[in-house]
């Protein structure tokens, strides 16, 4: 015999009892972006969710903020093959690299003419006889203004990974990839450089190559720094390290950069698009005419 139909609705009244307790945490309803976010950041700190949760939230947010131009590989900075050049003098690159995909190029960067997959090459070991050109992938061109959530939304969909990024009169500005967008999201999550927020803005760590080493907050003050390290870095122009990186390079730093300034060297530990948060410090030995 069936279940009376009143337990249907009793169960149904149960959900609606749950929803609109549910429903009543967050009362009354954010009205925008900053109010939710606030309400996030609530629940955050109520153990309602956790810090890895909330980062990823943020991410999303700011994906649908960006565009292409913010977070792609310049042009100059693009690791290209020269499908024009013979096999040889190329494949050193796709194997010092490492990369899945390489934009392939005939003579001029702006000539972008396929995606060639470094899969593709196990031929080549094969001692087969081939025509790169029959091995590339159409090359998918994007503009600089597409945003990001488009951008995903685009990638996902086509299944591809890498778009050339071309600016207003069609030349070629950089690339991006599925990665490069996927990492918005979730790069804040990355903790391996992370610091507490109570915890000082320079932390000594093991003793590099050259000598002793540090990992730096973007935002800690050049002042602070030159007390705490026994430097002498200016002042007057910038008044975070941050600031003094992205002076000495000319431009916004990326994850990775390296360089010496006085006898300090610097890596780029984490940045996004808008700026620098961490950097590893050296410090280098003197040069020998300083020790006298």
């Amino acid at each position: 015999m069936p279940e009376h139909p009143y337990d249907v609705r009793t169960d149904a009244k149960t959900h609606r009892s749950l929803f609109e307790r549910l429903t009543a945490l967050i009362s009354p309803e954010p009205e925008n972006r900053a109010e939710l976010l606030e309400v996030l950041h609530d629940a955050h700190e109520r153990n309602l969710i956790d810090a890895d949760a909330l980062s990823m939230i943020e991410g999303v947010f700011q994906v649908s903020d960006l565009s292409a131009r913010d977070i792609m590989v310049p042009r100059s900075q693009m690791d290209v093959i020269d499908i024009s050049k013979p096999i040889e003098e190329w494949m050193p690159q796709v194997l010092e690299t490492a990369h899945s995909r390489f934009p392939a190029i005939e003579g001029e960067r702006d000539k972008v003419i396929g995606i060639l997959l470094a899969k593709d090459l196990l031929r080549y070991y094969a001692e087969e006889t081939f025509d790169v050109r029959d091995m590339l992938r159409p090359a998918i061109f994007i503009p600089e203004s597409k945003r990001l959530n488009v951008l995903l939304r685009d990638f996902r969909a086509n299944h591809n990974h890498m778009a050339i990024v071309v600016d207003e009169y069609s030349g070629v500005a950089g690339l991006i990839t599925i990665e490069d967008v996927l990492e918005q999201i979730v790069g804040d999550i990355e903790d391996e450089y992370d610091f507490d927020e109570e915890e000082d803005n320079i932390l000594s760590i093991k003793e590099g190559q050259f000598g002793p080493r540090w990992r730096i907050k973007a935002l800690t003050e050049i002042s602070q720094f030159n007390e705490e390290l026994g430097t002498s870095l200016p002042e007057d122009d910038v008044d975070t390290i941050g600031g003094l990186v992205a002076s000495h390079l000319g431009r916004m730093p990326h994850k990775g950069d390296v360089f010496d300034v006085a006898n300090l060297r610097f890596e780029v530990l984490r940045a996004d698009a808008r700026q620098v948060h961490v950097l590893l410090v050296e410090k280098l030995p003197l040069p020998e005419d300083e020790h006298d």
